[in-house]
């Protein structure tokens, strides 16, 4: 599960970047119900935050990097981003954004590349520690990864933030899915998965990427509000076998989110 007690490894934050972020806003708004306020004082079409019963639970600002597409971006905690950043390097991926400060004294964040071309970022807390609620309906409630080489992700993923890792065969003879696990921590921090993918069934980009799942009390309810607000489904909702009921969605700019409604709250 994730929480807000954040420990090195564990996700801490999540931010949209996206092309109009009046529209983005609006789209989450209808769908999850979430608040949202500029933050700092912008103005509005700057970085927004998003609130669920007035906790943080993500942003959306505008797009800043040339010729990216609209995508939520994962942030992980860490004690030190300059020495992540250096260890992301050294362990073959790459540096996007260097690690800077944001604010006067909210913390330092850095925007990084892992080497199969998957973008997530850091969180280094100074006095803003992340998001304020996790892993009930409407927040983040497990991260996901897609990638086109499991085995180097694994690999690359617990030399920078020292994850344990656990393999399940998926059904059907899916192939494997890899469980992700904070290090020295037990079961129940599980925060995420990977799983390997053919590059052709990775969108237009063929890139690796991670998504967020959010949770819902029902699947069905909230893909309907997806479609009903400019967005597609691209898979289900489909019931899985010891996860629960779920649906890949994407926002009205592309970005990739899933649903899921937990086995035991059906």
């Amino acid at each position: 599960m994730i929480t807000t007690d954040f420990v090195p490894g564990s996700p801490c934050w999540l931010d949209l970047g996206a092309p109009d972020v009046e529209v983005a806003t609006a789209f989450y708004r209808a769908v999850f119900g979430w608040q949202s306020e500029p933050h700092g004082g912008q103005e509005a079409g700057g970085y927004t935050l998003f609130r669920l019963d007035g906790k943080a639970v993500g942003a959306v600002g505008p797009l800043t990097e040339v010729g990216a597409r609209s995508a939520w971006t994962l942030y992980f905690h860490t004690p030190d981003a300059d020495a992540t950043a250096k260890a992301v390097e050294q362990a073959g991926g790459a540096v996007r954004t260097a690690p800077a400060e944001v604010g006067a004294d909210d913390g330092r964040f850095a925007q990084l590349t892992d080497p199969q071309g998957a973008e997530f970022a850091v969180w280094q807390p100074l006095r803003y520690p992340g998001i304020d609620a996790a892993d009930i309906p409407g927040t983040l409630c497990w991260t996901e990864l897609y990638t086109t080489d499991a085995a180097a992700a694994r690999t690359f993923y617990t030399t920078v933030f020292g994850w344990t890792t656990q393999d399940m065969a998926l059904p059907g003879g899916g192939g494997t899915y890899t469980l992700l696990t904070p290090a020295d921590r037990g079961g129940d921090r599980m925060h995420g998965g990977l799983m390997e993918v053919p590059a052709d069934l990775l969108g237009p980009s063929r890139r690796p990427y991670w998504h967020p799942v959010f949770g819902s009390k029902d699947c069905d309810a909230t893909a309907g509000l997806v479609t009903g607000n400019g967005g597609i489904l691209s898979m289900g909702p489909d019931t899985a076998e010891g996860v629960g009921r779920l649906a890949v969605c994407t926002d009205p700019a592309g970005a990739e989110f899933v649903v899921l409604t937990p086995e035991g709250t059906l």
